[in-house]
């Protein structure tokens, strides 16, 4: 006889779940989510359930608009696999990643803690590489970059031994993973800063590129007549116990898509100063770490 993995557990008695008119729908699902012991699990539920229906409401949700939402979602997660999370893409397009983030990091945003998103595209265990080494790991054409860089304390002192990791896109708008004429890691180093909280490392300048579109996201955007690009941009994910992790983005200043991003990243503290040095460019740019809990995201990708 077949066995459920963990047994359900006691359940509580609620008053009665019969549904009277769609009026007391709303009230009659929050009575019967109470008996959840997490508070937060309550807390956050109760909130969905009462936004979710007075979305419903608002629009008058229609079934067959409600079938739809159902298969889009259901899209989402057939089109997320090893190299690609839909999921964070449609959060990403949706300007609710950038919420969360600036919701959770350096007052809202509004400090030079410069928090951005995460994206689809970190990997976890990118290649240790020598401070002022490169990331360019195969033939890969474009300006020349050289990015030196510091990571300090809200007070401004050095912070040492900070695991530093930087990923981007190549010149043709690519991330490696995307890319069968790119090397495996290529665009991709984790750095140690030194006793002074620096760092820094050779690559090409990165380009502006379309997010993925072949897939739900894609389809919202089209319907949306939305342009699906990002501006050109690096990416830096600090970790260091003791501080919180600094996930971040810097963005190039002169790129076309600056003030039209497609996922909405770019907040005045996270544009950089690329500066023409003979047929390359360099980069100066401080991160600040606050004090807090080091933790790792989970990587949206293998």
């Amino acid at each position: 006889m077949a066995t459920l993995e963990k047994p359900l557990p006691e359940v509580r008695e609620t008053r009665s779940s019969i549904i009277e008119d769609q009026n007391t729908v709303t009230e009659t699902v929050l009575a019967a989510m109470q008996g959840a012991d997490n508070p937060r699990l309550r807390e956050v539920m109760a909130a969905l359930v009462r936004h979710l229906h007075a979305f419903a409401r608002e629009v008058n949700l229609t079934e067959e608009e409600f079938d739809l939402g159902i298969d889009f979602l259901n899209r989402i997660g057939q089109a997320t696999n090893d190299t690609h999370n839909e999921g964070i893409l449609f959060s990403d397009v949706l300007g609710f990643s950038t919420l969360v983030c600036l919701l959770n990091n350096g007052a809202g945003g509004a400090t030079e803690t410069a928090s951005a998103l995460l994206g689809p595209f970190w990997r976890m265990n990118s290649p240790r590489t020598e401070n002022g080494g490169s990331i360019v790991r195969c033939e890969t054409p474009g300006p020349a970059l050289l990015v030196d860089a510091r990571v300090v304390d809200p007070q401004g002192r050095g912070i040492e031994g900070v695991e530093v990791d930087v990923w981007q896109a190549s010149p043709v708008g690519l991330y490696e993973n995307q890319d069968d004429t790119q090397a495996d890691m290529n665009l991709r180093g984790k750095f140690t800063t030194d006793a002074e909280g620096r760092f820094s490392f050779r690559s090409i300048r990165p380009a502006g590129y379309p997010v993925p579109t072949h897939g739900p996201a894609g389809d919202l955007l089209r319907a949306q007549a939305r342009h699906p690009f990002r501006p050109a941009h690096l990416h830096f994910l600090a970790f260091r116990e003791g501080y919180k992790t600094l996930i971040t983005q810097v963005f190039v200043d002169e790129d076309q898509h600056l003030e039209t991003d497609v996922v909405f990243g770019v907040t005045r503290h996270l544009i950089g100063d690329f500066k023409k040095a003979g047929t390359g460019y360099t980069l100066d740019y401080t991160f600040v770490m606050e004090p807090g809990e080091a933790r790792l995201p989970t990587p949206p990708i293998k």
